[in-house]
C-alpha cells in the first residue's frame, strides 16, 4: 500500500525518522516537479500511440518550432 502524507515541515522530520526505523516501511521523498514530469511524459507517449493508430493528427516539427 502506498500513502501520501501532508505534514508540516517542522513535524515531518520526526515522523520520517520513526518510519525509517521500521523494517517494513520504505520512505521515498515526494517531488511534485518530478511527478508532473512523469505525468507529462506518460501523456506524450499516449498521444504518440494515438497518432500511430491514426486517431490523432500530429503537427509537423517545423510548425512546432515556429510556435516557439
Amino acid at each position: 500500500m502506498k500513502l501520501l502524507l501532508d505534514i508540516k515541515d517542522d513535524k515531518a522530520i520526526h515522523l520520517v525518522e520513526v518510519l525509517k526505523s521500521l523494517p517494513y516501511v520504505d520512505v521515498v521523498p515526494y517531488n511534485e516537479e518530478k511527478e508532473q514530469l512523469v505525468d507529462e511524459i506518460k501523456e506524450a507517449v499516449d498521444n504518440l500511440k494515438l497518432v500511430r493508430a491514426g486517431k490523432l493528427t500530429a503537427k509537423p516539427a517545423e510548425e512546432l518550432l515556429n510556435e516557439l
